[in-house]
């Protein structure tokens, strides 16, 4: 992915919190086999003998990096004991696969967002789901169709599969870029570049469901350009002030000590988007 660790990292939270990245193909983690000659007690014996060590480190000196320490360590050891099963969708029905568009052995979106259902069955709180190649600098009309051939129909899938599970309720699903494409065609001919669209912050949209979110409705709109928005504008920072309260939190009051103040991640700013709730 083009911006790599970043994008699951803790940000200011201590990185006990970042993500851990699962592989759409191969060993959906790395390094968390089990060694020639180990069997699982013989491992849940080591990493309890490294955790108490640590324990002990982590009293004298207090580094929190430690404390992070362990609990990767107790997360490489429930993924050596789970990810397999959860990897392993020929347990799907045929009907599910279809629905899809997924075939359980090849790597794909499809298989993304089946394993993403899967995930959250199984109590993962926060999925996030990577789809790259939007960047349309040239030719923005065969990229888009490509691309949404590709993630549509998953992407519904996975809306319909929570509802029919009775999940979607207290699932949020999101669906996003990092930005829009200007409403002018782009073409430089030095950059090998035609017929694509350049980056464009100033106006863009996403979709959500589930999680307390209205159904069926549409909010915002921008000129006829699409250029600026010009009806109910979102910052981004309203954005996130939303899903939080969703969450359950109110983001005026959710707060982390780093660096000598109380960070919170709307900063001073946001607004929760009410007309769009349920």
């Amino acid at each position: 992915l083009s911006g790599g660790a970043a994008l699951w990292s803790s940000g200011f939270l201590p990185t006990v919190h970042t993500g851990v990245r699962l592989r759409n193909q191969g060993p959906p983690i790395l390094n968390v086999d089990y060694p020639a000659g180990i069997d699982p007690r013989l491992q849940r014996d080591t990493l309890d003998l490294v955790a108490d060590l640590n324990r002990q480190r982590l009293g004298a000196v207090g580094d929190p990096e430690i404390a992070t320490r362990i609990a990767s360590y107790e997360m490489a050891f429930r993924l050596q004991t789970s990810a397999p099963e959860l990897m392993d969708l020929r347990s799907e029905s045929p009907e599910t696969l279809k629905m899809y568009g997924c075939d359980p052995d090849k790597p794909s979106f499809a298989r993304a967002c089946l394993l993403a259902r899967r995930m959250i069955e199984r109590g993962v709180r926060f999925v996030n789901l990577y789809h790259e190649g939007w960047d349309a600098h040239s030719d923005v009309v065969g990229n888009v169709r490509s691309n949404a051939a590709t993630t549509d129909r998953a992407s519904a899938a996975l809306v319909l599969d929570l509802k029919q599970r009775g999940l979607l309720d207290d699932t949020l699903v999101i669906w996003g870029g990092e930005f829009g494409r200007t409403p002018m065609v782009e073409s430089n001919a030095a950059l090998g570049r035609s017929q694509g669209r350049d980056h464009h912050p100033q106006a863009y949209s996403l979709w959500m469901a589930g999680g307390g979110i209205r159904a069926g409705m549409s909010y915002g709109a921008t000129d006829d350009l699409g250029f600026h928005v010009v009806e109910n504008p979102v910052h981004v920072h309203d954005l996130q002030a939303t899903i939080l309260h969703c969450l359950g939190f109110d983001h005026e009051k959710l707060t982390f000590h780093h660096a000598g103040r109380d960070y919170r991640l709307t900063d001073v700013h946001g607004q929760v988007v009410r007309p769009i709730l349920a």
